[in-house]
Protein backbone atom coordinates (compact mmCIF):
# COMPACT_ATOMS: atom_id res chain seq x y z
CA UNK A 1 0.00 0.00 0.00
CA UNK A 2 1.11 3.63 -0.86
CA UNK A 3 0.40 6.47 0.64
CA UNK A 4 1.28 10.27 -1.13
CA UNK A 5 1.52 13.69 -0.18
CA UNK A 6 2.28 16.82 -1.95
CA UNK A 7 4.11 20.27 -1.11
CA UNK A 8 4.26 23.05 -3.50
CA UNK A 9 6.73 25.94 -2.13
CA UNK A 10 7.13 29.56 -3.77
CA UNK A 11 9.59 32.17 -2.94
CA UNK A 12 12.50 32.29 -0.22
CA UNK A 13 11.74 30.80 3.38
CA UNK A 14 10.92 33.69 5.52
CA UNK A 15 8.30 35.54 3.06
CA UNK A 16 7.30 32.82 0.01
CA UNK A 17 4.50 30.43 1.44
CA UNK A 18 3.11 27.16 0.63
CA UNK A 19 0.56 24.23 0.58
CA UNK A 20 0.29 20.67 1.43
CA UNK A 21 -2.37 18.17 -0.51
CA UNK A 22 -2.50 14.62 0.46
CA UNK A 23 -3.98 11.84 -2.18
CA UNK A 24 -7.12 11.25 0.15
CA UNK A 25 -7.84 15.45 -0.50
CA UNK A 26 -8.56 15.83 3.59
CA UNK A 27 -5.73 18.58 2.97
CA UNK A 28 -5.77 19.95 -0.23
CA UNK A 29 -4.05 23.20 -1.38
CA UNK A 30 -3.66 23.55 2.71
CA UNK A 31 -1.47 27.08 3.42
CA UNK A 32 1.89 26.35 4.93
CA UNK A 33 4.71 28.91 5.58
CA UNK A 34 7.53 30.16 7.66
CA UNK A 35 5.16 31.85 10.69
CA UNK A 36 3.14 28.89 10.82
CA UNK A 37 5.51 26.60 11.12
CA UNK A 38 8.61 29.21 13.36
CA UNK A 39 5.46 31.67 14.87
CA UNK A 40 1.87 31.74 14.97
CA UNK A 41 1.05 32.27 11.50
CA UNK A 42 -2.12 30.35 9.55
CA UNK A 43 -1.92 27.19 8.54
CA UNK A 44 0.18 23.76 9.18
CA UNK A 45 3.78 22.90 9.32
CA UNK A 46 5.43 19.55 9.07
CA UNK A 47 6.36 18.96 13.02
CA UNK A 48 1.85 19.53 13.61
CA UNK A 49 1.42 16.89 10.32
CA UNK A 50 3.72 14.20 12.07
CA UNK A 51 2.27 14.64 15.41
CA UNK A 52 -0.66 14.04 13.68
CA UNK A 53 0.40 10.76 12.03
CA UNK A 54 1.86 9.59 14.97
CA UNK A 55 -0.91 10.37 17.37
CA UNK A 56 -3.36 8.82 14.79
CA UNK A 57 -1.18 5.54 14.11
CA UNK A 58 -0.54 5.11 18.01
CA UNK A 59 -4.00 4.95 19.05
CA UNK A 60 -5.03 2.60 16.03
CA UNK A 61 -2.07 0.48 17.18
CA UNK A 62 -3.18 0.75 20.90
CA UNK A 63 -6.56 -0.44 19.59
CA UNK A 64 -5.10 -3.18 17.56
CA UNK A 65 -3.03 -4.49 20.37
CA UNK A 66 -6.51 -5.02 22.65
CA UNK A 67 -8.55 -6.11 19.73
CA UNK A 68 -6.01 -8.95 19.47
CA UNK A 69 -6.78 -9.98 23.30
CA UNK A 70 -10.60 -9.91 22.56
CA UNK A 71 -10.86 -6.39 24.31
CA UNK A 72 -12.58 -3.39 22.86
CA UNK A 73 -11.20 -0.20 23.64
CA UNK A 74 -14.03 2.17 25.08
CA UNK A 75 -12.15 5.90 24.52
CA UNK A 76 -8.70 6.97 23.37
CA UNK A 77 -7.69 10.11 23.12
CA UNK A 78 -3.65 10.88 22.40
CA UNK A 79 -1.98 13.94 21.71
CA UNK A 80 1.50 13.95 20.23
CA UNK A 81 3.85 17.41 21.18
CA UNK A 82 6.30 17.33 18.38
CA UNK A 83 9.54 19.65 19.43
CA UNK A 84 11.36 21.45 16.95
CA UNK A 85 14.72 22.82 18.08
CA UNK A 86 15.02 26.29 15.49
CA UNK A 87 19.07 26.14 16.08
CA UNK A 88 19.52 22.70 15.17
CA UNK A 89 16.65 21.78 13.29
CA UNK A 90 15.78 18.72 14.85
CA UNK A 91 13.22 17.00 16.22
CA UNK A 92 14.52 17.13 19.52
CA UNK A 93 11.14 14.65 21.24
CA UNK A 94 7.94 13.72 20.18
CA UNK A 95 5.90 12.62 23.57
CA UNK A 96 2.39 11.04 23.48
CA UNK A 97 -0.19 12.10 25.82
CA UNK A 98 -2.75 9.01 26.09
CA UNK A 99 -6.31 9.48 28.05
CA UNK A 100 -8.04 6.27 28.17
CA UNK A 101 -11.05 5.33 29.53
CA UNK A 102 -10.70 2.60 32.04
CA UNK A 103 -11.72 -1.26 30.41
CA UNK A 104 -13.33 -3.45 32.75
CA UNK A 105 -10.97 -6.50 33.44
CA UNK A 106 -8.30 -4.47 32.10
CA UNK A 107 -5.57 -3.64 34.95
CA UNK A 108 -3.58 -0.51 34.90
CA UNK A 109 -0.42 -2.73 34.53
CA UNK A 110 -1.72 -4.83 31.25
CA UNK A 111 -3.36 -1.46 29.48
CA UNK A 112 0.52 0.31 30.06
CA UNK A 113 2.11 -2.88 28.46
CA UNK A 114 -0.42 -2.75 25.67
CA UNK A 115 -0.10 1.36 25.48
CA UNK A 116 4.37 0.81 24.94
CA UNK A 117 3.93 -2.45 23.12
CA UNK A 118 1.63 0.12 20.37
CA UNK A 119 4.26 3.30 20.85
CA UNK A 120 7.13 1.02 19.81
CA UNK A 121 5.56 -0.93 16.98
CA UNK A 122 3.20 1.68 15.56
CA UNK A 123 4.42 1.91 11.76
CA UNK A 124 5.02 5.93 12.19
CA UNK A 125 6.87 5.07 15.40
CA UNK A 126 9.06 2.65 13.84
CA UNK A 127 9.42 4.74 10.38
CA UNK A 128 10.97 8.09 13.00
CA UNK A 129 13.48 5.30 14.52
CA UNK A 130 15.95 5.05 11.40
CA UNK A 131 13.79 4.50 7.76
CA UNK A 132 16.10 4.81 4.88
CA UNK A 133 14.89 7.60 2.49
CA UNK A 134 15.88 7.84 -0.95
CA UNK A 135 15.43 10.94 -3.17
CA UNK A 136 14.61 11.38 -6.95
CA UNK A 137 14.69 14.42 -8.45
CA UNK A 138 13.41 16.18 -11.90
CA UNK A 139 15.28 19.30 -12.73
CA UNK A 140 14.88 21.05 -15.88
Amino acid sequence: MKRTASAHWNGNLKEGKGEISTQSTVLSNTQYSFNARFAEGVGTNPEELLGASHAGCFTMALSAFLSDKGITANDLDTKATVELDPATLKITSIVLDLKAAKIDGVSEEQFLEFANGAKENCPISKALAATPISLNVIYQ
